[in-house]
């Protein structure tokens, strides 16, 4: 009884506040969540990767590998997506991303930090940075077929990740006054970022509720298969592996729909939308199945 306690405590936040997201985006179908997405961007991602990583006392080794595992964990995603898109007869390139780019900011990470503390979050912030570094880098490059490398420049996520490894590799600890400020930037992130799913699910449509589906299967279904795969190949344990765990498992992520937007023609774009929809949908039901086992085996 007491893990489906804490299992309810886990994830009742996350969802309640995509509720609250929801709920507002079908009483105002019109709202603007530009703002939000301006405010992630630029201040709450970097605040929550700094503020995740610096205050959890995750080492630079612990973060190193993680970030590793994570990276072996994406090609293990993108040679899935590959398949699933070539059987489906759709763009294996542009189509990629929503396979291998899962919702491990906006939504893993509110949910490994209910589960495991700031410790959890900390592991979720270094695979996060791997996801945010990918968005800006591979994720542009697969929607538009170009790479721009002044994109990663003007990131001010790539430079709060280099921020952050410098700190961790020379052991310097950051002064109070900067974490409460990236707390209080990154908290309000989770929040807003939550409710702006929310919102989302509101107004992107299912095009193709087949392809969909099977897409959405390839993220949240065989995603947490590989996770689990790459726990036993590594033998991790603790926390740390149940973090890994809870992160492959997450839908895909909203940011993989909007670069879509700004690069890809119409019909991957509705696509990319379509899986969106749906896989996070699904998680409703797949990430607590996800989340029990990781708080049961990696306590």
């Amino acid at each position: 009884m007491e893990l489906y306690i804490k299992l309810f405590e886990v994830l009742f936040p996350v969802f309640f506040i995509v509720g609250i997201g929801y709920f507002l985006g079908k009483k105002s179908p019109k709202i603007d969540t530009k703002f939000i997405t301006n405010y992630s961007a630029n201040f709450g991602t970097p605040a929550l990767i700094i503020f995740g990583v610096m205050s959890s006392g995750v080492t630079y080794s612990m973060f190193a590998n993680y970030f590793i595992y994570w990276l072996i964990a994406m090609f293990v995603f993108g040679a899935v997506g590959i398949i699933f898109l070539i059987l489906m007869k759709k763009d294996y390139f542009m189509e990629l991303p929503p396979f291998i780019l899962p919702n491990t900011g906006n939504m893993g990470i509110p949910i490994c930090l209910f589960a495991y503390g700031v410790s959890g979050m900390g592991i979720a912030a270094a695979i996060s940075a791997v996801i945010v570094l990918l968005h800006f880098t591979l994720n542009i490059f697969l929607a538009s077929k170009k790479f721009d490398v002044m994109i990663i420049a003007k990131s001010p996520s790539f430079y709060a990740i280099l921020i952050t490894v410098i700190f961790l590799y020379f052991d310097i600890g950051a002064p109070t006054f900067v974490l409460n400020t990236v707390m209080l930037l990154g908290y309000a992130m989770i929040v807003l970022i939550l409710m702006s799913l929310g919102i989302a699910l509101t107004q992107l449509k299912v095009f193709s509720l087949k392809h969909s589906i099977i897409s959405s299967i390839g993220r949240v279904i065989i995603g947490p298969i590989v996770g689990f795969i790459i726990i036993k190949l590594f033998n991790l344990t603790g926390y740390a592996a149940g973090v890994l765990l809870i992160q492959s498992s997450m839908p895909s992520a909203i940011l993989t729909y909007l670069i879509a937007s700004m690069y890809s023609p119409k019909k991957v774009i509705d696509s990319i939308a379509s899986t969106v929809v749906v896989s996070t949908l699904m998680s409703i039901i797949t990430v607590p199945i996800t989340v029990f086992i990781a708080l049961k085996y990696f306590a």
